[in-house]
C-alpha cells in the first residue's frame, strides 16, 4: 500500500540520483532551473489533462488548441492592441474550445477520443489558415516577461506552473467540484442517479483543458516571442505520458495533479540527462516510449494484486 502510494516518487528519486551519477552538471542550479522552465508548459497542459482523465476521458486537442490559441494572441498583438487584451483573447480561445469539446462529448455522446481527435484536425486546421503557415514574430517587449521573465531569480513560468498544481491540488481535494470529478470517473452512472449534474462537469472539465493549454501557449509564444504555426505538435501525447507515469488511471476517478507534476518531471530530467550525454534525439523518443510502458505495466500490476 505504501510503495503503491508513493511509487512514483521513489521512482523520481531514483532517476535524480542516476542523473547526478551521469552527469556532473545536472545539479547546478542553471541546469534545474532550465528543467523547470522547459517541464512547465507540458506540465501545465497536463493539469487539464488529468481533469479529463480523471473523467475516464481524453483530449487529443490540447496541442493544436494551444497552437491556435498562442497564434491568436499573437495576432492580436501585431495589430497594435495591448499584450493584456491579447493574454485575455488567448484564454478565452482555450476555454471556448475546450467547452467545446465538453459539449461534443457530454450532450453529443461522441466519444471522447473521436471528438477531441476532430478537435485536434480542425484547430490545427485553423492555425495554418490563420498563419498562413509561417511564422507571427511578435515585437512587444512586455509580452516577453510571461515566457523569460524571473522573479526573485525564479523563472516566471516555473513560479505560475507551482501556483496552478497548488491551486488544482486544493480545488481536487476540498471542493465538491472535485468530488464530482472522481465519482464521475469512478461510476458514471452512479454520479448521475446521486444528483450530480455529469454534463455540466464534463464541459467544465474540457473547458479548464483548454484553458490551460491557452496558458502553455502564452508561455510558448512568449519565450519564442513568435506564434509557430507547428506549436504544440505531440505535446498532448507528452502530456498523457505524465499523467500516467503520475499515478493517474486511464479508466478515471484514481489520480491527481500532484503525481502529475512528478510525472512531468520525470520525463523532463530523462529528457535532460538524455541532452547532457549528447543522446540522439531519435532514441529520446525509444526511452520515453520505454518509461509510459514500464508505468503501465507498474500500474497495472498493482491494480490485479489488489484484487
Amino acid at each position: 500500500m505504501l510503495l503503491d502510494k508513493y511509487r512514483v516518487l521513489v521512482i523520481f528519486i531514483v532517476l535524480l540520483i542516476v542523473a547526478s551519477f551521469l552527469s556532473d552538471a545536472f545539479f547546478t542550479t542553471t541546469n534545474l532551473f532550465n528543467i523547470f522552465r522547459q517541464v512547465s508548459i507540458v506540465a501545465i497542459i497536463s493539469v487539464g489533462m488529468t481533469l479529463v482523465i480523471l473523467t475516464s476521458g481524453i483530449d487529443l486537442s490540447v496541442g493544436s488548441v494551444m497552437a491556435f490559441a498562442g497564434a491568436v494572441a499573437a495576432g492580436v498583438i501585431t495589430s497594435g492592441i495591448p499584450f493584456p487584451i491579447a493574454i485575455l483573447v488567448c484564454i478565452l480561445v482555450g476555454l471556448i474550445m475546450g467547452a467545446f469539446n465538453g459539449m461534443i462529448v457530454s450532450k453529443g455522446g461522441v466519444p471522447a477520443f473521436i471528438a477531441t481527435l476532430a478537435v485536434m484536425v480542425i484547430a490545427r486546421g485553423m492555425t495554418l489558415l490563420y498563419t498562413q503557415g509561417n511564422p507571427i514574430v511578435i515585437s512587444d517587449p512586455g509580452f516577453r516577461f510571461i515566457g523569460g521573465g524571473t522573479v526573485f531569480g525564479i523563472p516566471f513560468p516555473v513560479i505560475l506552473m507551482i501556483l496552478i498544481f497548488l491551486m488544482m491540488y486544493w480545488v481536487l481535494k476540498h471542493t465538491t467540484f472535485g468530488r464530482y470529478i472522481y465519482a464521475i470517473g469512478g461510476n458514471e452512472e452512479a454520479a448521475r442517479l446521486a444528483g450530480i449534474s455529469v454534463d455540466r462537469v464534463k464541459i467544465a472539465v474540457y473547458a479548464l483543458a483548454g484553458f490551460f493549454a491557452s496558458v502553455s501557449a502564452l508561455i510558448y509564444t512568449s519565450r519564442l516571442m513568435s506564434a509557430q504555426p507547428n506549436a504544440g505538435a505531440g505535446i498532448e501525447l507528452d502530456a498523457i505520458a505524465a499523467v500516467i507515469i503520475g499515478g493517474t488511471r486511464l479508466s478515471g476517478g484514481k489520480g491527481g495533479v500532484m503525481g502529475t507534476l512528478i510525472g512531468a518531471l520525470i520525463m523532463g530530467v530523462l529528457d535532460n540527462i538524455l541532452n547532457l550525454m549528447n543522446v540522439s534525439p531519435f532514441s529520446k523518443d525509444i526511452a520515453k516510449g520505454l518509461v509510459i510502458l514500464f508505468a503501465v505495466l507498474v500500474d497495472s500490476k498493482l491494480a490485479r494484486l489488489k484484487k
